[in-house]
C-alpha cells in the first residue's frame, strides 16, 4: 500500500510524516510526499529531529506531483492545519483521501528549546496517529469504511 502525505511546500509536516511512515511501517507499505507549492527545500530541523531518531534522511527532499505520476498512491494524507487558515493541496485522483492536520512547527517562535519542543510534538503526535492506522484492518476495510477509519485517526 502506498501513502502520500501532501502539504504546500513539501518541507516540514508531510516529510516528517513520510521519513516516520518508512521508520516504522511493515513490508508492503510505503510513503512518499509532496507539496502543492513545493520549496525545493527542507526544513533543517525536520532533517535533524529526524536524524536524531535514527531515520535515514538521505532520500528526502522536497518535491511535487512529479513523484506519484506513474504510480499513483492508494491513500491521500493532507496534513496542512486547517484551523490556522492554511490552504491544502489537492489531489485529483482515484486514491482514498484523508485530512490529518498538523500545526506547522517551524512557524513557532521561541528559544530553541521550545522550537524543538514543537518539532518533537509533531512527532509524538505522528506516531500516535501511525499506530492507529496499522491497528486498522487494512485487508478488510475499504472504501467509505477505510475514509471513515481515516478521517477518525486524523481527528486524533
Amino acid at each position: 500500500m502506498k501513502i502520500l502525505f501532501m502539504c504546500t511546500a513539501n518541507s516540514c509536516r508531510s516529510v516528517l510524516s513520510e521519513g516516520l511512515f518508512n521508520h516504522v511501517a511493515p513490508d508492503g507499505f510505503t510513503a512518499i510526499s509532496s507539496g502543492s507549492f513545493p520549496s525545493g527545500k527542507l526544513n533543517p530541523r525536520a532533517l535533524s529531529t529526524l536524524q536524531g531518531l535514527g531515520i535515514d534522511t538521505s532520500g528526502l527532499y522536497s518535491k511535487g506531483s512529479e513523484v506519484f505520476v506513474a504510480t499513483p498512491p492508494d491513500i491521500v494524507i493532507t496534513v496542512c492545519d486547517k484551523a490556522g487558515g492554511e490552504p491544502c493541496p489537492v489531489y485529483f485522483g482515484p486514491a482514498i483521501k484523508s485530512h490529518w492536520g498538523l500545526s506547522d512547527p517551524s512557524e513557532v517562535d521561541g528559544t530553541d528549546e521550545q522550537v524543538q519542543a514543537a518539532f518533537e510534538a509533531t512527532v509524538e503526535r505522528i506516531k500516535m496517529r501511525f499506530t492507529a492506522f496499522f491497528n486498522l484492518d487494512l485487508k478488510t476495510l475499504q472504501g467509505a469504511d477505510l475514509k471513515q477509519a481515516l478521517d477518525r485517526i486524523g481527528a486524533l
